[in-house]
Parts: C-alpha cells; structure tokens; sequence
C-alpha cells in the first residue's frame, strides 16, 4: 500500500491533465492554444500530465514537452503510454482516429518487448524528459496475452531501471482491466468511462480488486466523452436515443439540487475510494477553469441518493 501512497502524493491533488483534446481531437487545436491550455492547469495547480503517443502522433506529447521544458523535474508529473508505434504515413492522416491537424505519421499497434522500448524511447524525446513517471499499456484489447507475456515484463524491467517509474494499463474495458491486474504486478491503471453517472461497471469488479492488490485507479471519460459535459457524444461517438434520454433526466436532477451536471459528474467519480485522481481532457483555458471550480462548488449530500 505504501507505493499506492507515493503515487498519490506524486499526482498533487485529484485533477491530471488529459493531453488528447491538445493532440487535436476532434477538432484542431493551434500551437497558441494548447500552450495556453497547459498554462490554465498549470496556475490551477495541477501538476500531472497524462498523454499518449496515440494522441495526434506525438502531437499532445510534443506539446506538453514543450510546456514543461525547464521546469524543475521534481515539480510534475508525466504519464504516457506504450502499444502504438508511430511511422510515416502513407496516405491521407486528417480526421484518421477524429484527430485532426495532426503530424504526417500513421500508428501501429505493437505490444511486443521491442515494441515497448521503442515506443517509451520515443516519448522520452518528444517529452523532453530523462524518465517517466507513470507509463501504462494502451488499449490492448485484442492484445492481452501479448500485453501481459511482453509489453508488461518490457515495462517491469524499465521499472526495475528507473527509466519508468509506475507501471500499468489504461483502456476502456474494465473486464480487460481486471483480468490484467490479477496477473501483473500493477501500480496503476486508468479506466475510461466505466466509472461515470452513466456506467458504474468498474465498480462491480476492478475497483475490488485494486483496493485488495493496491493499485491506483484514476478515472478516465468521467463524462463519457463528452455528453455529461454539454456535448453530443457518448464513448466517442454521437450519443444514441436512450443516452439522451438518461442525461436529460440526470440534469434534471442536478438542477433540482441547483448543481451543474458536469460538477456532479466529476465529484460523483471521486466520491469513491478506489479512485486515485481524475483525468480530465480540456482544449482550452476556460475548460482549465471550469473543471477546477467543480472541486470547490458546494454540492448537497441528499443529490447523491436522488441520482442513485
């Protein structure tokens, strides 16, 4: 429990910056901006980055190296991820996996040991950084053998180094999760969107078992992607009938308590006690701001229930 502890502290507080939005997803993002962006967490006091190399090739890496280059190393903390690869592209990249304006480079998915170490050896560069706090396995779903026999000793042994601090997976799965936990020597793992006012699914299994194991949760897609956040889409996509329908009557119920659904959306997901931090995308300063106000707004105690 004493390393669950320690990366706790590491993290600085209950807000990590989400670097997708910045990567260009959805919808382009200048140089300006994203700058800018990092700039709004920072003075929020937000000290942990989270990326991906998947992230608009390297963009939303790229970028917040450049933010943090010249801070002392000590003061914050970068979280990345291995199991896509990037190369040149060889066609047309705009809108390629809804990220847009992005470098001229195309992924690929491998988990194998070589896969790891070169993907960590490319986000140290585009980081700007000597190591990396917190590196996890990406979306292996269709990978899971591989990401346990290959990707996790590769990033065990980086562990061992000290060119890796923690070690985990991040995906949307929270079955795949569990199953990976139960057979790795984890230190974090970052589930996306099966903890939220839409989907509790992560509680049923995998919170459970990285309390017994020790392992941080931070809690990705806590609004879905978008729709508990005044937006259209729901796990990344247009946000069906019925998802529309569950959100209207949730707002409804916010508004009862005089709370803001996002508010309530994001101080629901850390109510719980498995959950370490929350990640939370954001392309703009005013997003920076918003997101941080909600950990201060007064929230009634009797919305919690009224919700359920």
């Amino acid at each position: 429990m004493a390393r669950l502890g320690r990366l706790r502290t590491q993290l600085g507080g209950p807000l990590v910056f989400g670097g997708a939005p910045i990567g260009g997803l959805y919808e382009p993002v200048s140089e300006e901006q994203a700058q800018a962006t990092l700039a709004a967490a920072w003075d929020a006091g937000i000290r942990a980055f989270d990326t991906a190399p998947h992230y608009g090739v390297g963009q939303s890496e790229r970028r917040i190296g450049d933010f943090l280059a010249g801070r002392p190393r000590h003061e914050f903390t970068v979280s990345t991820k291995v199991g896509r690869l990037l190369v040149p592209a060889d066609g047309p990249t705009e809108g390629v996996d809804e990220f847009y304006q992005t470098p001229a480079f195309s992924r690929v998915r491998d988990y194998s040991r070589d896969g790891v170490l070169r993907s960590v050896r490319d986000s140290l560069g585009r980081l700007r950084v000597d190591h990396l706090d917190i590196v996890l396995i990406h979306d292996p779903d269709d990978h899971l053998p591989q990401a346990l026999d290959e990707a996790y000793p590769a990033l065990a042994d980086l562990r061992s180094q000290g060119v890796v601090g923690a070690i985990g997976a991040g995906m949307n799965s929270a079955e795949s999760l569990a199953w990976l936990v139960a057979r790795a020597d984890f230190d974090v793992v970052l589930m996306a969107g099966r903890y939220t006012l839409l989907d509790d699914s992560a509680s049923a299994m995998l919170f459970p078992l990285c309390q017994r194991r020790g392992v941080a949760v931070l809690a990705g897609g806590v609004f879905n992607s978008g729709i508990l956040a005044g937006g259209d889409t729901y796990d990344y996509a247009p946000a069906p009938p019925s998802i529309r329908d569950r959100v209207h009557h949730i707002r409804d119920v916010c508004a009862s308590y005089g709370v803001p659904l996002p508010a309530a959306a994001l101080r629901y997901v850390l109510r719980h006690p498995a959950i370490t931090a929350a990640v939370i995308g954001a392309r703009t300063p005013e997003e920076v701001a918003v997101d941080a106000a909600y950990l201060t707004l007064d929230i009634p105690d009797a919305l919690w229930p009224a919700l359920t």
